[in-house]
């Protein structure tokens, strides 16, 4: 069931929700979350199709909020709100409230969801596109338990890694670290079957891919050894490559659906690891609403070293503007020796402390003569 609104309020649209639901016979509410999406026309499609299928596992009450802030002055002073509402049929069990604000409106998108969130329920808050620089001080996202970002949608993916390191705040994830998932999982695997030492690892995937990032720096913070990032022509990740002492442990997928695991002294399989639909990512999302830990530790460790904008400023004195500076390994976590220096660390060495030069000594006074001499002096003078 749909019903248009037109110049409507947040009032108007809770009655048209009680109202669609005694027509099509479920007055009961059974959602278990509000999931709010803040896009825009031209996105809004996608992601509510995405967030439609992952309804039908977590069913919820689906908030699209389309900022439409207009273009002429005379449309930005005006504030109006449309709204669409649905209730069953492809929305399953769940409601989606498409909510376009329109004018001065657009900047207020706070006090128009409140009163539509669920009572009682979590409330998840996702940007598939523009994600602002700190979501949770965000007005709708201080709202959420939990904040999802996208930072492969983003222009520069790898510097939108490092704001989200230097912005974190726990309940915030992003889809980049949810596309790794799999291959976390078949990696953690290979590493139970083989217990040999692992000296280094090599992540290969496209260029400015954020799951290659975090996924390199997933493997530094949990293994401790240096981790080089291989540029390949994908699609996304390609292949990760770990050395033992026994030999390489080597995942590889070549056609971005099937992979192939190597392992030294094992026949080699093929596993699963296609690349998943938006629809799977939303709802991997919604399955958990803690903070999750692992991803804040992967994505702060050596987030410096990825090439992103504060290299680009770093090095602005030695390689021209338009010139990307070589990327060095990730530095490796040595908690047995805290004291040495870590390669690629912003720290320094200590280095041993240098003796203060000897204070300089006043040149001594100079002796006056006796009183005799100074008054034979005088009298040598008056004659």
């Amino acid at each position: 069931m749909n019903i248009d609104l037109t110049d409507t309020t947040s009032s108007r649209i809770n009655s048209a929700l009680v109202q669609a639901r005694r027509a099509t016979g479920t007055p009961a509410v059974g959602m278990v979350l509000t999931l709010v999406i803040v896009t825009d026309e031209g996105n809004h499609y996608d992601a509510l199709r995405a967030a439609s299928e992952a309804s039908k596992e977590h069913p919820s009450r689906i908030l699209v909020v389309i900022k439409r802030p207009g273009r002429s002055p005379r449309d930005r002073k005006m504030a109006r709100m449309d709204a669409e509402v649905r209730v069953g049929g492809e929305t399953g069990t769940g409601e989606t409230v498409l909510l376009r604000l329109h004018g001065e409106l657009a900047n207020h998108a706070y006090s128009v969801v409140l009163p539509l969130l669920l009572p009682d329920a979590p409330v998840v808050v996702w940007w598939p596109e523009d994600a602002p620089e700190h979501p949770s001080e965000d007005l709708l996202g201080q709202l959420a338990q939990r904040r999802i970002t996208d930072a492969q949608a983003t222009e520069d993916p790898v510097a939108s890694l490092g704001l989200r390191a230097a912005t974190y705040t726990p309940g915030d994830t992003d889809l980049a670290w949810t596309r790794i998932t799999p291959w976390r999982s078949v990696l953690a695997a290979a590493l139970d079957q083989r217990h040999s030492p692992i000296t280094s690892a090599i992540v290969e995937g496209e260029a400015y891919n954020p799951s290659s990032e975090l996924l390199a720096l997933w493997l530094a913070e949990r293994l401790g050894v240096p981790v080089d990032r291989q540029v390949s022509e994908g699609p996304g990740l390609t292949a990760v490559r770990l050395e033992t002492a026994d030999g390489v442990i080597c995942l590889d997928r070549a056609n971005g659906s099937l992979a192939e695991l190597a392992m030294p002294g094992q026949p080699d399989r093929h596993v699963a690891l296609q690349r998943r639909e938006m629809s799977e990512l939303i709802a991997e999302e919604l399955r958990r609403l803690d903070p999750d830990e692992t991803y804040e530790s992967s994505v702060k460790f050596g987030v410096s070293k990825l090439g992103g904008v504060g290299t680009l400023e770093r090095d602005a004195k030695t390689a021209p503007a338009t010139q990307v500076p070589p990327r060095p390994p990730l530095p490796t976590r040595d908690p047995e020796t805290p004291s040495e220096h870590v390669p690629g660390s912003s720290k320094n060495p200590p280095q041993a402390p240098t003796q203060p030069p000897a204070p300089t000594q006043p040149p001594a006074p100079k002796p006056h003569p006796p009183k005799a001499q100074e008054q034979k002096a005088n009298g040598k003078a008056d004659k």
